[in-house]
């Protein structure tokens, strides 16, 4: 890495400055229960990115950063990531093969686990062709009052060997798929997967559906849902590392699932996540991070215009939408008003035209709803998806930040007992002097562990990214071909009906 000055955030407060005849190593009052394995020395220095160690990677001897001449900020806006508030009793154990190290759920351990299991498993993907579709359908009200909620069908079918059976049923109400999101996210989001985003909740929607009797409003949130259920569960399966996710396989094929708990948007928990949403918000604007990779400054920049242009689409895609909307409104208030004047004209073959005008406009109502569902299902659906699944990929870029700030930090404070072990020297302290040795010994441990975690998070974002764009890539000419094509047939069908009506008008005498 290039060497690059650094200051250290000015709220931390783990450590200070070393006065003189300050003593930073107190007299012990018991042994250390255990000794770290002896580690090599290596020289810090607080103006740079850390220890260089050529044998960390041993299949990567290029520097990631050995170009990098430039200085950048990563400061980013604030990420909406569903995340549980501690370990749920609900989350089911990975149970990997004997080379696979169990990811950490939360944060019980301070160190990163092994990455290079969840590599052997993505390659190993290609070896079980990707063939599973997983539909929701059926929505069903359960229960009466605000205690209701809705039901989904979630099935499954697929070849693939992962699963026991080739087609199968479940079902599962809304506070099951955010629980999954959220086992998912406190596995894999802080060692830079990108888990896809569970659909938004929304209290006005649901308190519709669960108090007030079926209309079209009510129907149109339902449907809505159900198939941002749908399209979330896809998105999820595609990844080849969360496919073989236990909690996902207990989601698609468990009759019986543990109740997703925190997950209601005005429980305690809820309260609790926007706290510290707004913590992390602030911790970005006072932690600083000397990019020193021009990928990860060229892709953030990337990340930040793409979210800006995405959202001004889907906001102009759903005004597109409305507007469909309150034509096809208008369109059959006029159908209505050109019959009841046919109705009452007396020329017989201008009365017979205006009738047929209404049956016409009648049926080009038709035409501005079904193209208004176009908008909505296929293009302003996918964009705010995507706005969503931004947000995700600037999440994990913040992870980088936070697991290279916790390397930063491991590194200064190394220094400030190195330096307090001088004193030592310097003062003939050799009763205190074993035990800084061994805090020394302990924190290089630390730096060189938070060292190949910042390496191999920066490792697993690359390739995550590229999976990302690509299936970005094929999701939008997808859905533009749907959105097309239905726009075409639109206009051949209106370009029929006036045609069929033309000869009509005409004959008017």
């Amino acid at each position: 890495m290039a060497d690059t000055a650094r200051d250290p955030p000015p709220d931390r407060t783990d450590f200070h400055e070393v006065e003189d005849g300050e003593d930073l190593f107190p007299e012990p009052s018991a042994a250390p229960e255990s000794q770290p394995a002896s580690l090599s020395a290596v020289d810090i220095s607080t103006n740079s990115n850390g220890p260089k160690e050529d044998s960390f990677f041993d299949d990567d001897n290029e520097d990631l950063f050995a170009e990098a001449t430039e200085e950048v900020s990563l400061d980013s806006p604030e990420r909406d990531v569903l995340l549980s508030d501690g370990p749920s009793p609900a989350i089911t154990p990975i149970t990997p093969p004997t080379s696979v190290i169990t990811p950490r759920i939360g944060h019980q351990h301070d160190d990163m686990f092994t990455h290079s299991s969840f590599d052997e498993m993505e390659e190993e993907e290609g070896g079980d062709s990707f063939d599973i579709n997983i539909s929701v359908s059926d929505p069903e009200k359960i229960g009466d009052g605000m205690n209701a909620y809705m039901a989904y069908k979630v099935t499954t079918k697929t070849s693939m060997s992962l699963f026991k059976q080739r087609d199968f049923s479940v079902k599962r109400r809304f506070s099951d798929f955010l629980g999954l999101h959220g086992k998912l996210a406190s596995k894999y989001l802080h060692i830079g997967y990108i888990v896809p985003p569970a659909p938004e909740k929304s209290i006005v929607g649901m308190t519709k559906v669960k108090v007030g009797k079926e209309d079209q409003s009510s129907n149109e949130f339902v449907e809505k849902r159900r198939s941002a259920l749908e399209r979330y569960l896809m998105r999820t399966v595609k990844h080849p590392i969360l496919l073989k996710d236990p909690d996902v396989l207990q989601f698609l094929e468990s009759t019986e699932l543990p109740r997703a708990v925190n997950t209601q948007a005005l429980s305690s928990a809820g309260i609790l996540r926007m706290v510290n949403k707004a913590a992390d918000a602030v911790n970005k604007m006072t932690i600083k991070m000397n990019e020193s990779d021009a990928w990860f400054e060229e892709k953030q920049q990337h990340f930040e215009n793409l979210d800006v242009q995405l959202k001004k689409l889907h906001a102009s895609v759903e005004s597109l939408v409305c507007h469909r909307k309150e034509l096809s409104v208008n369109t059959a208030q006029f159908a209505k008003s050109a019959a009841m004047l046919g109705n009452s004209e007396d020329h017989t073959a201008l009365s017979r035209a205006l009738s047929q005008l209404a049956e016409v406009e009648e049926k080009i109502d038709q035409l501005h709803q079904d193209q208004a569902n176009a908008d909505l299902y296929l293009f302003s659906e996918l964009l705010g998806d995507y706005v969503r699944l931004i947000s995700a990929v600037k999440g994990v870029f913040d992870q980088r930040m936070k697991t290279w700030q916790k390397w930063q930090d491991s590194q200064m404070l190394l220094q400030k007992k190195r330096e307090a072990e001088a004193k030592l020297q310097f003062t003939n302290k050799p009763d205190k002097l074993q035990q800084a040795k061994d805090e020394i010994k302990e924190l290089e441990g630390k730096v060189q562990q938070g060292e190949r975690d910042f390496e191999q998070i920066s490792k697993t974002i690359r390739r995550e990214v590229s999976r990302f764009e690509k299936e970005r890539v094929k999701d939008f000419k997808m859905i533009i071909v749907k959105y097309l094509e239905s726009l075409v047939q639109t206009q051949q069908q209106l370009i029929k009906y006036w045609e069929a009506f033309l000869p009509e008008a005409k004959a008017i005498s």
